[in-house]
């Protein structure tokens, strides 16, 4: 037995009915599409939630809240979680390029540095956003803020 003559077991397969091909054949006429209305003219296609002439149930709920376009989404890292990677990898320095390297926040993510945690190590923080606590305990410790 070799690749070309590999052919389903007898009886597994069975030819697609061919419609609108006559009264003999069984499906002539109306081709199984029944008498009439939309559905049985060519080229109908129902919309995605159409129910009939039901009122849809996207239109019956009610709408809420909005989503606002200028919304500037970040991801939060705290105090006690840079005072871990620090001693983790042994940094001096912390920018949201060396996070995304680390495998902590994604390459795009904005990163905001919050206060929760205590921090002995001296660390220069790069980051797009933080928080007055977090700033106020990273120079305690000695450290530096650069935001931008």
């Amino acid at each position: 037995m070799e690749l070309h003559n590999l052919r389903p077991a007898k009886g597994a397969t069975k030819s697609e009915k061919r419609i609108g091909r006559g009264q003999g054949a069984g499906t002539g006429g109306t081709a199984g599409r029944g008498h009439k209305g939309a559905k049985s003219r060519s080229g109908y296609s129902r919309k995605r939630a159409f129910e009939g002439g039901q009122m849809p149930l996207q239109m019956r709920l009610p709408k809420r809240g909005f989503k606002n376009i200028n919304r500037v989404e970040y991801v939060g890292i705290n105090v006690a979680r840079l005072q871990e990677l620090a001693s983790k990898y042994n940094l001096s320095e912390i920018s949201d390029a060396s996070l995304a390297a680390a495998g902590i926040v994604k390459k795009t993510d904005k990163v905001k540095v919050l206060g929760n945690g205590d921090l002995s190590v001296k660390l220069a923080v790069s980051t797009s956003a933080i928080s007055t606590s977090a700033k106020e305990k990273i120079e305690a410790a000695g450290g530096s803020v650069n935001i931008g």
